[in-house]
């Protein structure tokens, strides 16, 4: 069946040449963006209920944007000045160039990953006399506490905001060719949703291992996987599939 509508399950992109918006005027297909899980923040309170006391850590491991936001929020709310010193550990340079919105880059301590968490091993075992503060999502990838363990640094992971599954009932009439997902979280969100959802003829896509994982623990089946060798991103791995099925 040829490929005419498309939903992906996050936020529209902000930038005016996104892959997505070319590939949509290339393809001559309609992609839509709904995002089937949103953020939530923690309030300071429940944060200090997770005995947080933010004066009390030397350096902060960021893994996300999101983390950045919500460390700066809980400190503003719990009117902390977040001292000069404190060492930044950010997992990319995407989360450190982030991180400008709120420090004066040049003027700070801070550290780079490449890409994983485990990539950060040894930018964070030459400084183990710190205290690190981990601010995450109620959701942690297994590999980061494993890789702070394994370490033997001091360190505490603190909850400051959530993942929530998003409320989807405005689709309940409405149908894609495809479905996009980049998260277990987005598929637990559609059938959190739609308890009775039939794949049928829509055809679902994913983006990377776990994603894959929770999929086909909820019965779905696979038919466009990215990353791979040949397809890297998602819009690779889409418009592959789509010159595939539209030409016939």
């Amino acid at each position: 069946m040829k490929v005419k509508t498309i939903l992906v399950s996050q936020p529209k992109p902000k930038v005016e040449n996104s892959p997505y918006f070319e590939l949509e005027q290339r393809q001559k297909v309609k992609i839509d963006f709904i995002p089937f899980i949103h953020v939530e923040g923690e309030s300071s309170k429940e944060v200090r209920l997770q005995k947080v006391d933010l004066k009390d850590y030397t350096a902060i491991i960021l893994t996300s944007r999101n983390a950045v936001d919500h460390f700066f929020r809980i400190a503003e709310e719990m009117r902390f000045k977040v001292p000069d010193s404190l060492k930044y550990f950010c997992q990319s340079e995407a989360v450190a160039y982030y991180l400008q919105k709120y420090v004066v880059y040049r003027k700070r301590k801070i550290y780079v990953g490449k890409r994983t968490f485990s990539e950060m091993a040894p930018i964070i075992k030459k400084y183990k006399n710190e205290k690190f503060l981990l601010p995450s999502s109620d959701k942690l990838k297994a590999e980061v506490p494993d890789t702070l363990n394994k370490l033997g640094v001091d360190w505490k992971q603190a909850t400051f905001y959530r993942t929530v599954v998003s409320d989807l009932s405005h689709l309940e009439e409405v149908f894609y060719d495809i479905l996009v997902f980049f998260s277990p979280s987005g598929i637990e969100s559609l059938f959190k949703n739609f308890p009775n959802f039939k794949q049928n003829n829509t055809r679902i896509a994913v983006f990377g291992a776990t994603t894959v994982k929770a999929a086909k623990e909820a019965g779905l089946n696979i038919d466009i996987q990215a990353p791979t060798p040949e397809t890297p991103s998602m819009t690779m791995a889409l418009e592959k599939y789509i010159k595939s099925v539209n030409k016939k």
